[in-house]
C-alpha cells in the first residue's frame, strides 16, 4: 500500500483523480496571476498613486489651506519648504513639506547637533523637542499635516504611496551596504515603520522594517499599511 501511495504522488496530476487535477489547475492559475502582477504591477501601482494622490489633494486642500494660513500668520518665511532627498537608485528630487520650523533652520542644525549629543544616533538627527520648530509647526508635525504636500511628489512620480521614507543626502553618505538597499525602490509617503512606532524606533529598527517591506510585503499587505497609516497619524504616536 505504501508503495502505491508513493507511486501515486509521483504521478502527473491528471492520473491522480479529479481532486488533484483541480489543485493543479489552481496552482497554474496562481502562477499565471503572479506572472500577470509582476508584468502589470508597476503600471497598476502608478495608476493607484495618481488616483489616490489627486483625490487626496482635492479632499485635503482645506486642511492644507488652514495650515498655510497658520504658518503665514505666525512666523516669517515661505509656507512651503523644499528639501533635496535621495529617490530610487539615488536619483535626487525636491521633497515638499509645509514649513514647521523658523526660517533658516537648516543653518542652525550643525550648532544644535554639537550642543545636543542625544540628537544624533550616528546617522539620523532627530530631537523630540526641536527648538527650531514653531508653535504651529509642532502641531502640524504631530498630526503629520506638514507631510501632505508630498502627495504632489507622489502625483509627479518622485514618490509612491507606500515605500521607505525619502532619505536625506547627509544620511545616505553614512549608510552601510544594508541600509543602502532602502534606495532599491521608490520612496513612499508612508511605510511599515511609520505605522510601527515612527521616530520612537531606532535607525536600525527602521532599516530592518524597510528591508522587510522590500523583501516580503505583497500588494494586499500594502493596502493594510495604507489603512494603518490613518490611526497612526491621528494618534500622533512617535511623531515629533
Amino acid at each position: 500500500m505504501r508503495m502505491f501511495e508513493t507511486h501515486a504522488h509521483s504521478s502527473p496530476p491528471a492520473l491522480r483523480g479529479p481532486g488533484w487535477r483541480s489543485l493543479a489547475r489552481l496552482r497554474r492559475l496562481k502562477r499565471q496571476l503572479e506572472g500577470w502582477l509582476a508584468d502589470t504591477g508597476p503600471l497598476l501601482r502608478r495608476v493607484l498613486d495618481i488616483v489616490v494622490a489627486s483625490t487626496a489633494l482635492v479632499l485635503l486642500s482645506p486642511v492644507m489651506l488652514l495650515a498655510a494660513l497658520g504658518i503665514l500668520l505666525t512666523s516669517r518665511g515661505p509656507i512651503l519648504y523644499g528639501q533635496e532627498r535621495a529617490g530610487q537608485h539615488g536619483s535626487p528630487f525636491q521633497m515638499l513639506k509645509l514649513r514647521t520650523m523658523v526660517d533658516g533652520a537648516d543653518g542652525m542644525k550643525a550648532a544644535l547637533a554639537a550642543q545636543r549629543r542625544e540628537a544624533t544616533d550616528g546617522v539620523r538627527f532627530k530631537l523630540r523637542r526641536d527648538p527650531r520648530a514653531t508653535p504651529v509647526g509642532r502641531i502640524l508635525r504631530k498630526l503629520s499635516i506638514d507631510e501632505l504636500p508630498q502627495l504632489w511628489n507622489v502625483l509627479m512620480g518622485d514618490m509612491t504611496l507606500i515605500g521607505p521614507r525619502p532619505s536625506l543626502w547627509q544620511e545616505v553618505v553614512k549608510y552601510d551596504a544594508r541600509a543602502l538597499r532602502r534606495l532599491e525602490v521608490r520612496p513612499g509617503l508612508t511605510c511599515l515603520w511609520q505605522v510601527s512606532g515612527r521616530s520612537d524606533l531606532s535607525f536600525e529598527q527602521q532599516v530592518a522594517l524597510d528591508l522587510e517591506y522590500i523583501d516580503r510585503v505583497k500588494p494586499p499587505q500594502e493596502l493594510l499599511i495604507l489603512a494603518r497609516t490613518i490611526p497612526a497619524v491621528l494618534t500622533g504616536r512617535g511623531a515629533y
